[in-house]
């Protein structure tokens, strides 16, 4: 499928329930990798990226089996091996990151690759620590692009302050010091989503946290995980999509089932009541169900902060392009590192419906039209971003329709995406 044409809703009335979370899912393999013993998986996310994470496993020596909807993973007995052949990452950050930390410790030399968009992406972040506990890494040229060659060590315990915010970085530490000699402390300045920690506890780890003004010290001590029966909750980052498509719809009530909601993970949805968005938070036991509306959107100031991992930032500039007024996006450096440069991505995609963009330095500018209904027509090729695909065709269903070149990049995340958005027609 080289591009894909949607239409214009008029009216858009259901609910979906979205894929497992993506972060949970990478993690919950991971995890059960390194223990000793099977554990089982449930509502594991289908995407290719954790596909990928779940091949990597198996390259390690961990057994990997598929039974209907539940997925065992069975951890070899004297620990994970080094491959023979390259460990191929994909389109995955979290991947390549996490797994860096995990084969930093595995005896043997380990040579993790990408496709042509992970190629560009800077590992520098993940390097720096994991040298300073003694591991053996090197990547190309200043950034430390993939490939990554990395060579299994002996590792020791740090006192790392996380420099920039970011729960890959933090979580590709903690996986390495579980085998290091020696406790770790990583310090983060902004809280960043507890996905591992609370993972990492969960399977028998001691691991504390601890909150220090708008960050946290937490505090591992090595130790191998047990095997678990995990229950993947559903992806807030992708509940995002279709609580946007909701407000911005000229004719819509939407409900979104079952979303992972710790506050790390649903900053979206006080970015959108804030919007003036119509969005009513029903929550369970660690999960909610969000109920949105056609609302009328008035700008607001976004901060990086609100959403730490800024994966929701495109479908919010789609959000901030049918409010009425300007919309500041604000310390959004972080997107400039995703899949593609999201920072002019977002801007792309707002000027793409007919909004004014732009930006200053780290932050960026959407003066909207007042109305998804004043968007115009238009063409994109969002390249290799899940993300900007699944953006551009919210905007295009609740405004005048558009043209996606290379839609099937979503299967790195939600392949049934364009199914879901047609049920709701």
């Amino acid at each position: 499928m080289s591009h894909v044409i949607v239409e214009a809703k008029t009216s858009l009335k259901g609910s979906v329930c979205v894929p497992g979370d993506k972060s949970a899912s990478h993690r919950a393999v991971i995890l059960s990798a390194l223990a000793d013993g099977t554990s089982t998986i449930e509502g594991l996310s289908p995407g290719l990226d954790v596909h990928g994470t779940a091949t990597i496993a198996a390259q390690l020596g961990a057994s990997v089996a598929i039974d209907g909807s539940v997925v065992s993973i069975t951890g070899p007995r004297d620990g994970l091996v080094a491959s023979a052949t390259p460990l191929d990452c994909g389109n995955s950050g979290t991947t390549i990151r996490l797994l860096s930390g995990v084969v930093a410790s595995v005896a043997g030399r380990h040579t993790l690759v990408g496709d042509h968009s992970l190629s560009r992406r800077p590992m520098d972040r993940v390097a720096i620590p994991l040298r300073l506990m003694g591991a053996s890494i090197g990547g190309e040229g200043e950034r430390e692009t993939p490939p990554l060659t990395i060579d299994g060590s002996n590792l020791s315990g740090i006192d790392y302050t996380v420099p920039v915010p970011s729960a890959q970085v933090k979580s590709a530490i903690l996986l390495a010091a579980l085998r290091a000699s020696g406790d770790t402390v990583v310090r983060e300045s902004l809280r960043t989503r507890t996905t591992t920690e609370d993972m990492l506890r969960h399977s028998g780890v001691t691991l504390t946290s601890t909150p220090e003004g708008e960050g946290r010290v937490i505090h591992l001590r090595p130790g191998r995980p047990s095997p678990q029966r995990w229950r993947v909750p559903t992806d807030p980052s992708q509940a995002a999509f279709f609580a946007v498509l909701g407000l911005i719809a000229s004719n819509a009530t939407i409900r979104i089932l079952d979303v992972e909601a710790s506050p790390e993970r649903i900053g979206f949805v006080s970015v959108l009541q804030r919007l003036g968005g119509d969005v009513v938070v029903e929550r369970g036991d660690g999960i909610a169900t969000l109920h949105v509306a056609s609302s009328a959107l008035t700008a607001t100031e976004i901060h990086a902060s609100e959403i730490p991992s800024v994966d929701e930032a495109p479908i919010l500039s789609i959000a901030a392009a049918a409010a009425t007024g300007v919309t500041a996006f604000r310390d959004m450096g972080e997107l400039r590192l995703k899949e593609s440069d999201r920072f002019a991505g977002c801007m792309l995609l707002a000027r793409s419906v007919g909004a004014t963009t732009w930006s200053d330095g780290d932050d960026f500018f959407i003066e909207g039209l007042g109305s998804a209904a004043q968007f115009s027509s238009f063409a994109i090729d969002p390249g290799l971003d899940h993300r900007m695909v699944m953006s551009a065709a919210v905007a295009g269903t609740a405004g005048r329709g558009c043209t996606i070149e290379n839609p099937e990049t979503v299967s790195s995340s939600y392949p049934g995406f364009f199914h879901d958005l047609a049920q709701l027609a």
